[in-house]
């Protein structure tokens, strides 16, 4: 058991609507094969006075701020004052939090986005979920398949769980900075109040309160309470 990647100790789960999502399961991912139907459910008992539906499958709250160029598919359920950008382009399967920001060509599919979190500019973020406060740097993208297609497994040092998954992403804790234009690898979790470096490649389970540099690896930040 990889203690730094189960969901209590990533995320404050009172910052998301769909908190009933990972109820029973003990590790993120295990919500990915879920969403799509989770939304469908919850989607139908929204309040209309807070949410309006848009089409299939698509729920937005009135106090929503979406662009007029930004392509919208469900099931789809976007929470209280969020902010959809120019170009932003959602493909589906997918929740963004109370005052979060999907932004200038920033796609987004089969993921949980948690309150307060920014992916603002050129991102990509498939099949993944992101923590409350959690922010994307711009052009920094999960990269949610490996190359031979063969299924995921995360590691920690030695230990190792396999999840059976062909597809996920990043899952961030909350308050995680992903600096510009790094790749988080397939299966890759960060722990809660990390810092990832610009132009980092990660891959495996970064410790929550750790500054994690491309080359030299992570550091633990003592500074830092978790």
């Amino acid at each position: 058991m990889i203690e730094a990647a189960r969901i209590k100790n990533l995320f404050d789960l009172k910052e998301t609507i769909a908190a009933e999502l990972f109820s029973g399961k003990e590790y993120p991912w295990e919500v990915l094969g879920d969403i799509s139907d989770f939304i469908i459910r919850l989607g139908n008992t929204l309040d209309p006075e807070i949410f309006e539906k848009r089409g299939e499958n698509i729920w937005v709250a009135r106090s929503a701020t979406i662009a007029p160029s930004a392509h919208l598919s469900g099931p789809l359920i976007i929470d209280e004052d969020a902010e959809i950008r120019h170009c932003a382009f959602i493909r589906g399967s997918a929740i963004v939090g109370k005052r979060s920001v999907v932004g200038n060509s920033t796609e987004l599919k089969n993921s949980v986005i948690f309150n307060d979190v920014q992916a603002p500019h050129y991102n990509y973020v498939g099949d993944s979920v992101l923590g409350s406060h959690s922010h994307m740097g711009a052009g920094s993208i999960t990269s949610n398949i490996k190359s031979d297609r063969t299924l995921i497994v995360v590691r920690s040092g030695k230990e190792e769980i396999e999840t059976g998954r062909k597809k996920i992403g990043a899952i961030l804790g909350d308050y995680v900075e992903v600096g510009c234009n790094s790749v988080l690898n397939p299966g890759t979790v960060v722990g809660k109040h990390t810092n990832i470096y610009p132009l980092s490649s990660v891959r495996g389970v970064v410790p929550g309160g750790s500054i994690y540099k491309n080359r030299q690896g992570y550091e633990i930040d003592a500074m830092r309470e978790v």
